[in-house]
């Protein structure tokens, strides 16, 4: 016989098969726990303890009625199970949806832990925005299904907000699916005890992030150097190579603010230092590049093979990545590696001790923290163990501990401005300062429309400083027309991104001379500003001139960032959530409030429709002032983006 009952603050609802648990989780907020165990898990994840509200319950052993600000949620028995439906200032936005047998969403996978489904029945004309980032064409996820895993180009956070008002978080670290289709919206976890899920209301899109930052964390502030222009190529071979560049770039008056020092500058994969034969004195490298005002950023890797001589330590004491079934290999590159697991409170303070003796001692002070997902082949994570558990169960988690190693080491040093670029990320990774790019993306057009999509996806997650490698990663033939095309369009897209990174593995060049001879990782093609032809050399550096200028427009708005939630690189939604128009736009955005921009992203592409919502709007090229609430044509040629600034904003100066 099912029974509901009312203890206090929370409602609950047992029967034979299932429990079911919700309660208030701050302002605005329910949390929602459904298992079969008898019991739910305390066990909360990433996801914060709850702050303080007024809410109130009545009900009886039939219906029960909670009321959380302007969010309320009723639970009633029905024949044969039960539904929840969730309401914004009176409006249902959300109702749970049963398909035969409730136990059908229960599918038992050994011990405690289940393959769990919740299910809600779909709103006709509902947009759904956020999941993270990966390569696909669609910002409105309505319609969409999307694996819940992470591997190189993507990170899911299973997080979303929804136009009707409300967000969604699936506080479930186990691979699995969701789907929000025209019959129903599905949320699958392959492996937990228990479907754990929020809901948030707000008034406007800002108040929602806000709400999700209470529940995730908040980012700290974007240190003054990280918001101008990153350099990076794969791969700097030597201290020499890095320096050269560095200094060419002095030389020709171009600022730089960081120099990314990337994979295989190791002696082996877990030994956490320099090659002493290209790297001899990184000491000397750092100071020199301190006196040029360039920030050094080193490239770390998580994996780690019997060669490594903190691999006997590390595997004896359980701070490694282990398999179920079968030995320590799980991702094939240059020989059979694991991966450290930082969900080890050992390994994270192991890990860090490396760090610090071989390169915090020297200077630096920033992070690259590749292979985060982690990246794991085959990707079947029921067969790892990690501390917390079994993988099938928590592997989603692995980015989130990654960035906190490096966080909590360098904040134990006294450091205060803590950022890691990273590859990957879980809800509650931006209060870590995790900059997130999106991966290994081919050199193409497609793949620029897509990594537009990504950024704005990111940021309604939760993740405010994102970028990705301008040019695209792999493919790109700088010698070619279209990448230097394709070159200039992006960068104009980096221009427009919370963090303005050049980064690729460039085909190697018809007469390109092996710098080192028989190094283990060769460097691919050029990738500095002069790389790309005469033509273009002028229109990136005026971009990067243009970065320095638009500086205090955006450590000003990273730092709102930091207090509200609010991302820079927003939906056109965000700023205007009553004119429905907004929501159906992914290929412009706003940059902070004040700025519209509108990519070109299409090969050859010298015209584009721009959508301005109601205001008066200056083109940022030629200063003219267009009206807004409409649609207007604009041109522009390869050395010209297209931006506008609201009418009256202070940063119109910068252009």
């Amino acid at each position: 016989m099912s029974k509901i009952t009312i203890n206090h603050n929370t409602i609950l609802y047992q029967t034979r098969d299932e429990t079911v648990l919700i309660e208030p989780y701050g302002a605005d907020c329910v949390r929602v726990r459904a298992t079969r165990r008898g019991k739910v898990s305390d066990e909360s994840w990433a996801l914060l303890p709850p702050e303080s509200c007024t809410s109130t319950i009545s009900g009886d052993e039939n219906r029960a009625e909670l009321i959380n600000g302007a969010l309320k949620v009723e639970l009633f028995k029905v024949w044969g199970g039960h539904r929840i439906v969730f309401y914004n200032n009176g409006k249902e936005i959300l109702r749970t949806r049963e398909e035969g047998d409730p136990v059908r969403r229960y599918e038992h996978v050994g011990g405690d832990n289940y393959r769990i489904k919740a299910l809600f029945e779909p709103n006709e004309g509902e947009h759904i925005y956020g999941l993270g980032q990966e390569q696909q064409p669609f910002f409105d996820r309505k319609g969409c299904s999307s694996e819940l895993v992470h591997y190189n180009t993507k990170s899911a956070l299973p997080v979303v907000l929804s136009s009707l008002g409300y967000g969604f978080f699936w506080n479930n670290p186990s691979p699995g699916r969701c789907e929000f289709t025209n019959n129903h919206t599905l949320w699958l976890a392959e492996c937990a005890r228990q479907a754990d899920y929020l809901v948030f209301v707000g008034e406007t899109p800002d108040k929602l992030m806000n709400k999700y930052c209470r529940l995730t964390g908040f980012p700290p502030e974007m240190p003054d150097w990280a918001a101008g222009f990153w350099q990076c190529k794969l791969r700097y071979e030597s201290q020499d190579d890095l320096l050269e560049v560095a200094r060419e770039y002095k030389r020709r008056g171009v600022p730089v603010d960081a120099i990314v020092i990337d994979y295989f500058h190791w002696t082996e994969q877990g030994n956490w230092e320099f090659d002493p034969e290209l790297w001899p004195d990184p000491e000397a490298m750092c100071a020199e590049l301190k006196e040029l005002g360039i920030r050094p950023v080193v490239s770390i890797w998580p994996t780690i093979n019997p060669a490594s001589k903190n691999y006997a330590a590390m595997d004896e004491e359980n701070m490694l990545v282990r398999t179920e079934n079968g030995q320590y290999g799980i991702f094939e590159f240059y020989g059979q590696q694991t991966f450290i697991d930082p969900t080890n409170p050992r390994t994270r303070d192991y890990v860090w001790e490396q760090i610090k003796k071989t390169y915090y001692s020297y200077g630096i002070k920033t992070f690259w923290l590749d292979e985060a997902e982690p990246e794991v082949h085959p990707q079947q994570f029921n067969n790892l163990r990690f501390y917390l558990g079994n993988g099938a169960e928590m592997a989603m988690l692995y980015p989130y501990y990654y960035a906190k190693t490096f966080y909590d080491g360098l904040k134990s040093e006294g450091e205060t401005e803590i950022v890691s670029l990273t590859r990957a990320a879980w809800p509650g990774s931006q209060k870590f300062g995790a900059i997130v790019w999106n991966g290994d993306i081919p050199s193409t057009f497609e793949a620029l429309y897509e990594s537009i999509i990504s950024g704005l996806s990111m940021s309604v997650c939760g993740i405010p400083w994102w970028n990705s490698d301008i040019g695209g990663f792999h493919q790109g033939d700088i010698e070619s027309d279209y990448f230097r095309e394709l070159i200039v369009r992006w960068f104009q897209f980096g221009l427009f991104c919370p963090v303005m990174r050049l980064h690729g593995a460039r085909k190697r060049m018809k007469n390109q001379v092996d710098r080192h001879p028989g190094v283990k990782e060769r460097s691919g093609g050029d990738n500095e500003i002069w790389s790309f032809g005469e033509r273009n050399y002028p229109i990136l550096k005026d971009l990067i001139l243009l970065r320095e200028r638009l500086k205090p427009y955006i450590l000003k708005h990273m730092k709102l960032a930091s207090e509200t939630g609010a991302p820079i690189m927003r939906p056109m939604f965000f700023d205007f959530p009553s004119d429905e128009a907004c929501y159906n736009l992914s290929d412009q955005y706003m940059f902070g409030p004040d700025i519209l921009f509108a990519p070109i992203y299409r090969l050859g592409e010298t015209e584009r429709t721009v959508y301005l919502p109601a205001g008066k709007w200056i083109r940022t090229s030629d200063k003219s002032v267009h009206e807004g609430g409409k649609n207007v044509a604009c041109h522009a040629e390869l050395n010209e983006f297209i931006a506008f600034v609201r009418e009256g904003a202070e940063v119109i100066a910068a252009f």
